[in-house]
């Protein structure tokens, strides 16, 4: 008789994916993706899909999956897991986590093939991505099979890069009708789509925005209470104590209430605003905050339809807003620029009681749940910053030093801290990596201008060719100098671990303890005056938990006594 738990660890890992694509379980079994697969990496393989749009239906999303399936099926493989996901392809900014999980999984020798559906579905951003992982794959004796033009990457490398070309050309030109439509849109007053402020939304086909008739109350008894100078924090509160949620089922913030404020759109006009840039002055898929109302020919604010306040009571409310701004402090202060990180355990630290997170309060830690959404969410708990911050380090230390050299935890805490320590490095290899994408491309195009266009000198492509193939090579040889592992001595030995601590300042230690702990719960204290130690208070969880440490307060007392000699000397 197979057990409960049996019956768990035989499921596959991607069942849930599987199960949420609309797959019954007798077809899961005809596909040969009920059970876990096992054997030769050779006799494996990864499968990804993606969709860029939720108009991407689930019935094509499953056809795709069942022609992989057969196109594995004739090669011999079987299908270890599918990762899934919904994520453009063409926008540099976006991260693909399901991605890069299936590549790793091909580069980590788990499966020896990845199978997508078609080049685009894989990527659009060219040759400059797709060779560099085509390289890794090569040299892993692994492969790329594209089902739908049937492209095995071991064969027909050359055709995949050409694909690979267009894919991102047409994503280029996508992007661009895609933006000149916003364009027109936004000037003749229509909604270009998106997540309407609370209390509008935008009637099929009208191109307008509407008041919400199950938001609306709720949304102008907020906006009354703003032109009331009633402070965001009260509002939240208010609204949680009478059992009022958001939109999406949430409890009101502080923060959610200042965003509605400052919002154009809620004004029922059309918001101006600018994308992020990086560095080197590529758009992001981000925008700046607030905006300003685009003004039409005549300077008079273009309209989306109704709004939950009208633009002179949006006016009034952004200068009441303005007039508690408190400078030098996190009261709507927008020109301090970018704060320094003062606070080592943000994100890290959970409160007790809500079991959500507690945020820097200035001297304490204190409950983000209890500042932002009222005492009606969470009764709360604060602590002493300083006091827990150094309970920690002697903690975390004593942890590290009883890690074996090959713990993962190890090498994650050196990967960041060589990150934070030498953040030009890190800055360089991301130049590296799209100085040699752009290189790739143009060695491409090169290439098809000579072989299909036939109109270039031999000699003159053999020197340009030349050219290209030595920065690739020479760049290909810098990023593999900068990829080397950290130093990993100063994590084993308890002085140069102490050293390393004290010296990485208030970032450092943050990015320390995020490659070692998971969150910590702090329980509430059991009364006033609890002196009970923080250290049996704080329920740690750390990501290496199968370790045999040192005696705590052997390692504490350990920690403390080098503290002390430093400090001496």
């Amino acid at each position: 008789m197979v057990t409960f738990g049996e019956r768990m660890t035989m499921e596959r890992e991607d069942l849930g994916t599987l199960r949420t694509l609309g797959f019954e379980d007798d077809e899961l079994r005809e596909l040969g993706l009920w059970e876990p697969a096992t054997g030769d990496p050779c006799d494996l393989a990864e499968m990804y899909l993606r969709r860029s749009k939720k108009k991407d239906t689930l019935t094509s999303l499953r056809q795709q999956v069942r022609e992989m399936c057969g196109h594995a099926r004739s090669e011999g493989k079987t299908i270890r897991h599918l990762w899934f996901e919904q994520r453009s392809a063409s926008k540099a900014s976006v991260r693909r986590e399901e991605f890069e999980k299936a590549t790793g999984a091909v580069i980590a020798g788990l499966s020896k093939t990845l199978y997508v559906f078609k080049t685009s579905r894989l990527s659009r951003r060219g040759m400059g991505q797709v060779g560099l992982l085509l390289d890794e794959f090569d040299t892993r004796k692994a492969r790329i099979c594209v089902t739908a033009e049937r492209i095995d990457s071991s064969k027909s490398r050359m055709i995949l890069a050409i694909l690979s070309e267009q894919a991102r050309e047409q994503a280029a030109d996508i992007s661009q009708f895609a933006k000149l439509s916003i364009t027109a849109n936004k000037a003749e007053g229509k909604w270009t789509g998106g997540v309407t402020p609370y209390g509008l939304y935008s009637p099929k086909g009208s191109g307008k925005l509407a008041h919400n008739p199950k938001e609306y109350p709720t949304a102008r008894r907020i906006a009354v209470y703003l032109l009331n100078r009633k402070t965001p924090a009260w509002i939240a509160n208010k609204l949680n104590s009478e059992g009022l949620l958001t939109r999406h089922g949430r409890k009101w913030t502080d923060s959610g209430i200042i965003s509605l404020a400052h919002s154009v759109t809620w004004a029922g006009l059309v918001a101006n605003r600018e994308k992020m840039r990086d560095e080197h002055g590529n758009e992001l898929d981000k925008y700046h905050r607030g905006g300003t109302p685009l003004l039409d020919k005549k300077g008079h604010p273009i309209s989306l339809g109704k709004g939950v306040i009208s633009f002179s009571e949006h006016v009034k409310i952004a200068t009441i807003l303005a007039e508690r701004a408190q400078p030098g402090t996190t009261i709507g202060d927008r020109s301090r620029g970018k704060r320094e990180i003062v606070a080592i355990l943000t994100d890290l630290l959970r409160c007790g009681r809500c079991k959500g997170p507690m945020e820097n309060g200035g001297i304490n830690y204190r409950c983000q749940a209890r500042q932002r959404q009222g005492e009606s969410s969470c009764k709360g708990i604060s602590t002493d910053r300083a006091r827990i911050d150094r309970e920690l380090a002697g903690l975390w230390e004593t942890h590290i030093l009883s890690l074996s050299p090959e713990s993962d935890v190890i090498h994650a805490i050196a990967r960041k801290w060589l990150d934070y320590k030498d953040p030009a490095k890190e800055k360089r290899k991301q130049e590296v990596t799209a100085a040699l994408e752009s290189a790739a491309s143009r060695e491409l195009k090169l290439q098809k201008e000579f072989f299909l266009g036939g109109g270039m000198d031999e000699t003159l492509y053999d020197s340009l060719r030349r050219d290209l193939s030595e920065q690739i090579s020479g760049m290909k040889a810098e990023l593999k100098e900068l990829a080397k592992n950290a130093d990993l001595t100063a994590l084993v030995h308890p002085e140069p671990l102490a050293l390393l601590w004290e010296n990485a300042g208030p970032t450092g230690q943050r990015a320390l303890l995020r490659a070692a702990i998971r969150k910590i719960v702090l329980s509430p204290p059991k009364g006033r005056g609890d002196r009970t130690p923080l250290s049996e208070r704080m329920d740690i969880d750390w990501i290496d938990k199968d370790v045999d440490e040192t005696p705590l307060d052997a390692g504490l007392a350990h920690v403390e006594k080098k503290r002390l000699e430093r400090a001496a000397a």
